[in-house]
């Protein structure tokens, strides 16, 4: 039975990638992140053609899920992928 309780661990931990995935806007980002390298939320929201506070919050329930990390460039904060096996499920599923 152990084994069982195991591999659920690993269900339900890869289910939580999955669902912070789950949005157009954040599996866009996450796109984009992959094809374009490290982005700020600022070229985010133009390319997106969305509100910047609409990306950022995407942005934050990433960075919850441990999708994404954020680093310090001057002023603003730049964002890439940190999670190795989003970045191949996403390369996966759009063929990149």
């Amino acid at each position: 039975m152990d084994h069982f309780s195991k591999d659920f661990e690993v269900l339900e931990s890869n289910s939580e990638l999955l669902k912070a995935l789950a949005h157009p806007v954040r599996l866009c980002i996450v796109k984009g992140l992959i094809e374009n390298g490290p982005c700020n939320v600022s070229n985010m929201h133009n390319c997106l053609n969305l509100p910047q506070s609409t990306v950022s919050q995407h942005v934050s329930k990433l960075r919850s899920a441990g999708i994404l990390k954020g680093f310090r460039n001057g002023t603003e904060i730049v964002y890439e992928i940190s999670d190795k096996k989003v970045e191949s499920i996403v390369k996966a599923m759009f063929e990149i």
